[in-house]
């Protein structure tokens, strides 16, 4: 049996733990090179592969990928977000897709206050201004006291509210099974913080455009740890430039990696960092085991953490 990872670049998997236990399976085809985004290059490296364990979300499994490999019968995913997986297909063509739900939640929980603190308090920013000479003395924003909207209540949501609330802020959660569009414009409007922990979806697409711009208070702070898609990107940049919101901590984007002309690049009100919020050697390890433990499960007739099959 083939196991095919044809999407680890930048390398992770190769020599890790996990890459042992797959061998342990069967035979294993391992590409680290660029590449994958290119779907006929994704087809071709999966080939008659039965599994493929998927690194990247860069990789896109579409119709055509899926026609192209008709051997291809479990995609297992380093992560939780599917949206670089077209399910439907998945599910026309007989494919298992299984992920790693709550591996990464404290570490990107924990990336999320600190982009809460790192704009409330303007570190990025005053560290520059000091190692340049001055000694810059101004007011800035504490957390304690104040109103922190979450939208999403999966496991990285629900630990971003229970830190907020270990720091005295006052919570309220959004979901997108359970709760109504007035709900979320309820939360918006009384927000000091608002954090993304929402898959991308269609529904979820652009979920903080123009419209939501004008609820949320003016000196809210907006952070977005899921995806960039979730918020507009041309209302955002307004947002900031026009001073609709104090800032953004953003650690997603619309195009990654953020080109060198992004605009967003010139936002001094905005702290960033490359997708890396999950970067932890513990997610690191235990996230590509848990990715393997779905394939060995699968073969032995008993999938988890299905998302559709």
């Amino acid at each position: 049996m083939l196991i095919a990872i044809p999407d680890d670049f930048p390398s992770v998997f190769e020599g890790s733990v996990a890459h042992e236990r797959a061998k342990k399976l069967g035979e294993v085809s391992l590409d680290t090179t660029r590449g994958a985004e290119d779907g006929r290059e994704l087809a071709r490296r999966i080939g008659k592969a039965r599994v493929a364990v998927n690194i990247r979300a860069y990789a896109r499994f579409t119709e055509n990928v899926f026609r192209s490999c008709p051997e291809l019968r479990m995609i297992s995913i380093w992560g939780t977000g599917t949206d670089n997986i077209d399910l439907a297909a998945a599910a026309s063509h007989g494919v298992t897709v299984c992920n790693t739900p709550g591996v990464n939640a404290y570490a990107v929980a924990e990336h999320t206050i600190a982009l809460m603190l790192a704009v409330a308090r303007k570190i990025p920013r005053i560290d520059r201004e000091m190692r340049g000479g001055e000694w810059p003395r101004e007011m800035l924003a504490q957390l304690h006291g104040k109103a922190l909207g979450v939208f999403g209540s999966g496991s990285i949501g629900t630990r971003v509210a229970e830190l907020g609330s270990a720091f005295g802020m006052r919570v309220s959660t959004w979901s997108a099974r359970r709760d109504s569009a007035a709900a979320k414009d309820d939360i918006l409007r009384r927000a000091d913080f608002v954090t993304l922990h929402l898959r991308l979806t269609p529904q979820t697409t652009g979920f903080i455009s123009q419209r939501q711009f004008e609820l949320i208070k003016p000196g809210a702070i907006l952070v977005n740890t899921g995806r960039g898609a979730l918020v507009d990107r041309d209302a955002l940049l307004a947002a900031l430039d026009l001073g609709k919101i104090a800032g953004a901590g953003l650690d997603v984007f619309h195009d990654e990696p953020v080109k060198p002309d992004d605009a967003l690049l010139g936002c001094v009100n905005a702290v960033l960092s490359p997708h890396n919020a999950g970067q932890t050697p513990e997610v690191r390890r235990d996230g590509l085991l848990r990715t393997i433990e779905n394939v060995e499960n699968f073969l032995a007739g008993k999938p988890t953490n299905v998302v559709t099959a």
